[in-house]
């Protein structure tokens, strides 16, 4: 097992494109039910351990940003995989900006619309505008290291002992149901006027914090 993350760590991996787009399925499902566990333990706490929230705006535990991080801090840091500092320091930077970036054009856009505020949160300290906070990025960072050295060298492992085509199957059909949560009720739902998660989890009383 040692030489098997060794050869992880030491060698260029070249997977075909149809192996390639089924590891990067598995870390947008994987990072998207991270995050929504992280949020859900989180407000937990945030509440005053009082009352349990569903976060993200699906009706599976999914939240996009997260997966749109994940994939980033893949991309970005696969080259300097050998130098975990370095992995953690520059997911920091990737996840800090991606926070501030969508936050405010989500905020700019969305007439003060905001999905997340860490003015309103504990832990709060480095905050800008509520858009980003030093907590965050280095839960951000730390989660990073679980990405690159636990959850990528798996998959890697995965890819190769599974039979290719049962391998991009499954994860495809396993990402394409998330994918198509969050394509309904970001899009569909709102053009054909049907209930969204949001609306069924609070109509059978979930507390429901939208993301």
């Amino acid at each position: 097992m040692l030489e098997k993350y060794k050869d992880y760590l030491d060698n260029d991996h070249d997977f075909d494109r149809r192996t390639f787009i089924a590891i990067l399925s598995i870390v947008i499902v994987f990072s998207g039910v991270f995050g929504f566990i992280y949020e859900f333990i989180f407000y937990y706490f945030n509440s005053g351990m009082t009352t349990f929230y569903y976060r993200g705006g699906n009706f599976l535990p999914w939240i996009n940003i997260y997966a749109i991080g994940a994939v980033l801090i893949y991309f970005l840091t696969y080259k300097i995989r050998k130098k975990p500092f370095k992995v953690f320091i520059l997911s920091v930077l990737i996840t800090g900006i991606l926070e501030l970036v969508a936050g405010y054009v989500l905020y700019e856009l969305g007439n003060g619309f905001r999905c997340w505020d860490y003015n309103n949160e504990i832990l709060n300290f480095g905050n800008i505008g509520g858009f980003v906070c030093l907590r965050s990025v280095l839960i951000f960072g730390i989660s990073s290291l679980l990405l690159m050295y636990v959850v990528i060298p798996v998959t890697f492992y995965l890819a190769r002992i599974i039979d290719p085509k049962k391998f991009f199957i499954v994860s495809i059909v396993i990402c394409s149901i998330f994918l198509i949560d969050e394509v309904y009720n970001f899009a569909i739902a709102r053009i054909i006027n049907t209930p969204r998660a949001s609306d069924v989890y609070k109509s059978i009383g979930f507390k429901y914090m939208q993301f």
